[in-house]
């Protein structure tokens, strides 16, 4: 028995764009659109998916009318660049058909990334640089708490600087998140120990 034959997409000329994306994620939805590149990326662990759930429930708890909450909503920052956080707050109007999967840079106003082992430089580095040269306002970054055994979420919240256009640790939140942007935010992170 052989290796079973793979093929990968090749780029075109100029690399892929939004169109190519999208027409990708109609199979593969584990996909972003990074530098014009298309990255795909393993189906989340149980950590992950816990901490999604925790966050997106605590978030939606409190959210204005005027915003929703969504999971891997694919973020247009320009032709070569659409980046999925894992959670998404963004204007409702921003949301004009029920199955959207897009919205435009402009209208997220907290983009919040949960660390796996597979993404962690993207999830550290890469695409908080881009959120915040597109002006996204807040930024999460969500890692495991390392104590040797599956540890609860630990968020770093961070604020754009509109001086330097980058973001600034505005804080560290390990029982509980409570802070008042982009609306008042209010989460027990213990709660994990009860999923």
């Amino acid at each position: 028995m052989g290796t079973p034959e793979v093929h990968w997409p090749v780029p075109p000329p100029g690399g892929f764009t939004l169109d190519h994306l999208l027409a990708v994620r109609q199979t593969h939805r584990h996909t972003e659109l990074i530098d014009a590149s298309l990255v795909l990326t393993h189906p989340p662990s149980s950590f992950h998916t816990d901490t999604v759930d925790l966050l997106v429930t605590g978030l939606r708890a409190t959210a204005p009318d005027d915003l929703k909450v969504r999971r891997e909503l694919t973020v247009v920052l320009d032709r070569c660049n659409a980046p999925a956080p894992d959670i998404g707050v963004i204007r409702a109007g921003a949301v004009t058909e029920r199955d959207r999967r897009s919205c435009a840079a402009r209208d997220l106003l907290l983009a919040v990334e949960v660390v796996s082992p597979g993404s962690a430089s993207l999830d550290r580095t890469t695409k908080p640089h881009k959120y915040a040269a597109a002006g996204i306002e807040n930024f999460w970054r969500v890692e495991e708490e390392d104590d040797g055994t599956i540890g609860r979420p630990v968020v770093h919240v961070y604020e754009l600087d509109p001086v330097t256009g980058r973001y600034i640790h505005a804080g560290l939140h390990r029982d509980q998140i409570k802070v008042t942007e982009p609306y008042d935010i209010d989460i027990d992170l213990t709660a994990f120990d009860r999923i």
